[in-house]
């Protein structure tokens, strides 16, 4: 049977779904991230730097990047028809200084309005407003959990709560493990897509170039890469013994970086709704006022 049960990671308070074999552990203080996807008793979340990294703003576990996935290439940008200058801003920056991952990670506001079970699903509703000078468009995010073995399935909602039209440029950053196999030996699948190169600064360029789908090892490749997905949107990795984790995303996810970084024993298969730097190039969907978004994807376990 499932449960909900409200309690506590390293000292956070949080909330744990369970289902059978399957438990999924977030932190609604602490920008209602995932920080263990437990299956049959094997972790799948990596969380380097533990919970003071999510607390200065590092992005570790399962965390939602909002109101901007990824890296923008300026400090200004016009979406929705409105000027945004986030020159004099305290946000989150790469190396290049290039504001990341938009300014929700690690950050308290979230608060859980819906607990329920039925049969083997276990659900959990969280929300919290957004409205800051980084991101002048009022809206209400919504994350609804839902664990069923094998499954953890993440619905995100965006809804404006003003007069103005909310551009969409969230995702997730799935930080993952296969803790039976030194990564090197793991199998990435990643489907038929089209390759967006990006320049020295992570930032596309325009340049697309289709790639076939492919299932090898990792071996020592690097990858911090993003794609345009076709109608088949599932990636995976999977260790030599068998145990894998697979993201599938709706088609309101049709981009997805993949991130493997040198000397990391993890990957991450990152769900984005719009592409790297779409607030600046104009590129990202709008909500309209009355209307609401909806993006789904699922990590299926197996151990």
């Amino acid at each position: 049977m499932a449960t909900v049960e409200e309690g506590r990671f390293r000292g956070e308070p949080a909330v744990i779904l369970r289902s059978g074999p399957l438990a999924a552990t977030f932190l609604p203080g602490l920008g209602m991230t995932g920080v263990s996807l437990r299956y049959r008793g094997t972790e799948f979340l990596a969380l380097p730097g533990g919970l003071p990294a999510l607390r200065a703003g590092a992005t570790l576990g399962l965390p939602l990047l909002a109101p901007w996935a990824n890296r923008l290439a300026s400090r200004r940008y016009r979406a929705a028809g409105v000027e945004v200058d986030l020159g004099a801003l305290d946000l989150t920056t790469d190396g290049n200084g290039l504001p990341i991952h938009g300014f929700v990670v690690g950050q308290p506001g979230w608060q859980l309005e819906r607990q329920s079970t039925r049969g083997e699903m276990a659900r959990v509703v969280a929300a919290r407003s957004v409205d800051a000078p980084a991101f002048p468009f009022p809206h209400h995010l919504e994350v609804a959990l839902r664990a069923r073995p094998p499954a953890l399935h993440v619905d995100t909602t965006l809804r404006p709560t003003g007069r103005r039209a909310v551009p969409v440029a969230f995702g997730w950053h799935p930080y993952l493990r296969l803790a039976s196999a030194p990564r090197r030996e793991w199998r990435l699948r990643l489907p038929a897509r089209e390759h967006l190169a990006l320049d020295a600064r992570g930032i596309p360029t325009g340049a697309r170039t289709p790639e076939l789908a492919e299932d090898a090892p990792i071996g020592r490749r690097r990858f911090d890469d993003l794609y345009a997905l076709g109608r088949d949107r599932r990636l995976r990795l999977t260790a030599p013994d068998g145990a894998s984790i697979e993201l599938h995303s709706g088609a309101a996810y049709p981009f997805a970086q993949v991130w493997v970084p040198a000397g990391r024993p993890f990957a991450a298969l990152e769900p984005m709704a719009a592409a790297t730097n779409a607030l600046v190039d104009g590129a990202e969907p709008v909500v309209r006022p009355g209307d609401a978004f909806t993006a789904s994807y699922a990590l299926r376990l197996d151990a």
